[in-house]
């Protein structure tokens, strides 16, 4: 049921305004406040899903309460009721973060429409902070052993600054959760992170969906396109298997990381971007620079932090709680209860050669849910998790 707080000091336009919300729906619970202080009081202790606030008030005003509230919960969407002289003062309300603005005496159907708008907004925002948390809880690490200690103790220094992090690890260690965990944790969590799979993209295509091409650039390129730094500015690139990126892409991730301008395929202007670069890979790249496969150059623009992800094997005493990790996960995938794994079957699957790594555990859990009895045994751990 949303609650609404009307702030205006004139008693008669508090109540109209009270009235007209209450006839709307029936559903609004509707408060109010004769000044701003007594507003901004009744805000810390509710949460409130619109304020209407007049802008000229005693005691304080509406833009000393908008900036106020601003502060202390952001997420409420704040509409300015305006008088005729304060259309300017209006104006630069919005430029503080206001919803919209009402003129007096408010016009019935535009008011009700900006209710409803802003109502529909602060409920969007309740939904994209349900699902951060839910794709955060699908990019958690899990362990306590010392190696994993300290990556999360990494994560906490290196997150709130823009350094640029070399991820390296086996195949299926976790590489993209450190990634991900390294946005979350940081100024630019609200921008978006843009994952690009190196390995995964064709060496002739790989600038093209890193700096984006104009049309005509090639055969195929029927219309301008935005490339992968552009879509991630404000944010965060994470470039995954960055190994296997060639070395003409190579010189331009360089230029970008350098200057903070990228080029679209086809195109002689520079784009400025504004994007913190995150990479990884399994290769041991200073062995590919040996060998003429990277540049060195980019090796130390990227490699100002440089975080190892250790394989499963040297982390044995997580093993017990990724497998209460997974099979919650899998139970709720699947809509069934978790199952039980007896600690036999644990401590042997704690002995086995994980070269698959985490996600070969994963795996190997899904298949001992599916096929192994209502309690995962040490028998069906010999019988179904063989290699």
């Amino acid at each position: 049921m949303p609650k609404i707080l009307v702030i205006e000091d004139e008693a008669s336009i508090r109540r109209v305004l009270t009235r007209i919300l209450i006839e709307e729906s029936d559903t609004y619970q509707v408060e109010e406040a004769e000044d701003g202080v007594q507003g901004l009081e009744k805000i810390k202790v509710t949460d409130f899903d619109l304020v209407l606030c007049d802008i000229k008030m005693p005691k304080m005003d509406g833009e000393e309460l908008l900036e106020a509230v601003k502060k202390i919960k952001p997420e409420i969407p704040i509409v300015m009721i305006s008088g005729h002289g304060d259309m300017e003062t209006a104006i630069n309300t919005m430029r503080l973060g206001a919803f919209d603005y009402i003129s007096k005496p408010p016009d019935l159907n535009r008011l009700l429409n900006t209710v409803r708008n802003a109502l529909d907004r602060k409920q969007l925002v309740v939904e994209n902070k349900i699902l951060k948390k839910k794709v955060s809880k699908n990019y958690e690490i899990i362990g306590t052993s010392a190696p994993i200690q300290h990556i999360k103790e990494m994560i906490e220094k290196v997150a709130k600054t823009d350094a640029r992090v070399l991820i390296t690890g086996p195949n299926g260690t976790g590489k993209e959760l450190v990634a991900h965990q390294l946005h979350q944790k940081s100024d630019r969590s609200e921008a978006p992170i843009v994952e690009v799979n190196c390995a995964a993209i064709p060496s002739e295509l790989i600038e093209s969906e890193l700096f984006g091409h104009v049309k005509g650039a090639f055969t195929s390129a029927v219309k301008d396109r935005a490339g992968k730094f552009e879509a991630a500015d404000g944010g965060t690139i994470f470039l995954d298997e960055i190994g296997d990126m060639s070395l003409a892409a190579q010189a331009k991730v360089l230029r970008a990381l350098q200057e903070n301008l990228i080029q679209r395929v086809g195109a002689d202007k520079d784009i400025k971007v504004n994007v913190r670069v995150i990479a990884a890979t399994n290769k041991d790249l200073k062995k590919e620079i040996e060998e003429g496969r990277f540049r060195e150059d980019l090796y130390h623009r990227l490699a100002v932090i440089l975080i190892k992800v250790p394989a499963l094997n040297d982390r044995r005493d997580d093993i017990p709680l990724l497998i209460e990790h997974f099979t919650a996960k899998i139970a709720e995938e699947q809509g069934n209860a978790p199952k039980q794994f007896s600690q036999a079957a644990v401590q042997l699957l704690q002995e086995y050669d994980w070269t698959g790594n985490i996600r070969e555990l994963r795996n190997v859990v899904e298949r001992l849910i599916i096929l192994g009895g209502q309690e995962i045994s040490e028998n069906d751990v010999k019988l179904f998790a063989s290699k």
